[in-house]
């Protein structure tokens, strides 16, 4: 008998439905803020991450990786009992999205998959090969975002710790061979799904590593950022910090700190969403994957509801799938791909023809497909906290046995326990999730308001109204948000 957790209650539904109402009519009255973008905000400068204490960083995550790999190849396959899949699906997976929204892409820069084929692959050992044009996308991250749901969802491998190792270590894998093959660090760059979901992500945090002073920069003759010096390495996803707009593909590996002659280099306090709203540059691959990341957090929690395994068993039976019904669950999950991103083209059809703008399709698509990471994002938070909250009681217990040797599964008492004696109060979770949800849809009508006044003639350019196919989209998507967290969702473990 699987356990659920409660949803959201009426009430902060309703908090949430009239504050759109009244953000929404702001939207389309208010008149549109100037179509040319700002100058990055002077902000407050943070120092550096000393080199010792993110190397201290690093060697402690290595060691907590390693440890999911020993527990998970030779302790309990019981998923509650096992440090392997609870830290890796229930902490890890469930807090990165929250640890974003503080931190930005720092994750990045202590990430063990990377520290371990750094130590693995030495620099002369490198075939420095250039990357094929067709990879240089991140199409690649996209596909394996889309590859490591299936696995997740369909084939169950956060219920099976053996299966999380064997995925964690095929993830050290890809990005050792990567890095012995591939000039810098292409892995980082195109391939992993962890780190582009990240990056952006990173573009609505209120921290990210910029100059000091621009002018600095500008009259730099080494471009040290970039090409690295005696003692350190090259930025590892080809960036230029002077040109530096946004945070998609940073992963504040703090190269550019070290070897930066002028110093110039800080972590930085901003608005957050000014990459998205103003400074991000829109490319076809980079907007799928915004509008893909989208899809699949909403379909994280559609899997999630109790009616989904009924509903999936009648589809089986339908379609003749027997055993795991992967088939089933493969169809399942490309019809809600397609029917969670066929609204937005749908809007920004409409859009284009509200606005009357003489951009193409394709243009307008890539240039507000921004809206999307701000509502993916937010849902994201609040539905991990769920996780979080209700799932890691009883951490302690398992560090003590994080192999889980000679224990039993969790009776439905322990699990009921675990509802009473969550790590907030549920008032307060509640309270924060709607919060989120808020933000969400507060940054996504910035973001909109912003690049959509871009895309209007500029006889039209003060008519803010012509944005409601895509103001509509946002509140669409926010609503179904909302909906899918006042259901009730049954326990991951």
């Amino acid at each position: 008998m699987s356990m659920t957790h409660p949803g959201l209650p009426l009430a902060w539904a309703l908090i949430l439905c009239l504050f759109m109402c009244v953000l929404s009519l702001w939207a389309l009255l208010k008149p549109l803020p100037s179509a040319t973008p700002k100058k990055p905000a002077k902000g407050f400068s943070l120092s550096p991450l000393p080199p010792r204490l993110l190397l201290a960083a690093r060697i402690i995550f290595v060691l907590l990786f390693l440890l999911v790999i020993a527990a998970g190849l030779y302790g309990t396959q019981i998923p509650e009992r096992n440090i392997a899949t609870v830290l890796t699906w229930n902490i890890w997976w469930a807090g990165l999205v929250l640890v974003i929204f503080f931190l930005g892409s720092a994750w990045c820069g202590v990430c063990p998959w990377d520290t371990l084929a750094t130590w693995l692959v030495p620099k002369n050992s490198r075939l420095n090969l250039t990357v094929p044009a067709g990879l240089r996308t991140v199409w690649p991250a996209l596909l394996m975002f889309i590859g490591l749901t299936w696995l997740e969802l369909g084939v169950g491998i956060t219920t099976n710790p053996y299966a999380t190792a064997v995925l964690a270590l095929l993830m050290l894998l890809l990005a050792t061979v990567s890095l012995a093959v591939f000039e810098k660090k292409a892995f980082c760059r195109y391939f992993c799904p962890v780190g582009r979901t990240v990056g952006f992500y990173a573009q609505l945090a209120p921290v990210a590593l910029r100059p000091l002073s621009t002018d600095v920069c500008a009259s730099c003759q080494t471009l040290a950022c970039y090409h690295g010096n005696a003692s350190v390495e090259p930025c590892p996803t080809q960036l230029v910090m002077g040109r530096l707009s946004q945070n998609t593909y940073c992963t504040s590996c703090g190269n550019c700190t070290q070897s930066c002659p002028h110093d110039n280099i800080v972590w930085r306090l901003r608005a957050p969403g000014v990459d998205s709203a103003q400074h991000a540059r829109p490319h076809w691959d980079e907007a799928w994957f915004m509008l893909v990341l989208m899809a699949l957090t909403a379909f994280h929690g559609v899997s999630m509801l109790p009616f989904w395994e009924t509903g999936s068993l009648t589809l089986a039976q339908w379609i003749g799938d027997s055993g795991q019904h992967l088939w089933t669950f493969s169809i399942s999950l490309c019809l809600a791909l397609l029917l969670l991103t066929l609204p937005y083209g749908l809007a920004t059809g409409w859009l284009k023809r509200t606005t009357r703008t003489a951009y193409a399709f394709k243009r307008v698509f890539t240039h507000l497909a921004f809206v999307t990471i701000p509502l993916a994002f937010a849902y994201h938070i609040a539905h991990n906290l769920n996780h979080l909250m209700r799932e890691s009681v009883g951490l302690g217990h398992l560090l003590s046995n994080p192999l889980g040797l000679d224990t039993l599964p969790l009776s439905m008492l322990e699990k009921h326990q675990r509802h009473m004696h969550m790590l907030l109060p549920e008032t307060v979770l509640y309270s924060i999730q709607i919060f989120f949800l808020m933000f969400g849809f507060i940054l996504a009508v910035v973001v909109l308001r912003h690049r959509g006044g871009q895309l209007l003639p500029q006889a039209t350019r003060t008519d803010a109204w012509r944005l409601y196919p895509m103001l509509g989209f946002a509140i669409g998507m926010t609503g179904v948000h909302l909906w899918l967290l006042s259901q009730p969702m049954i326990m991951r473990m």
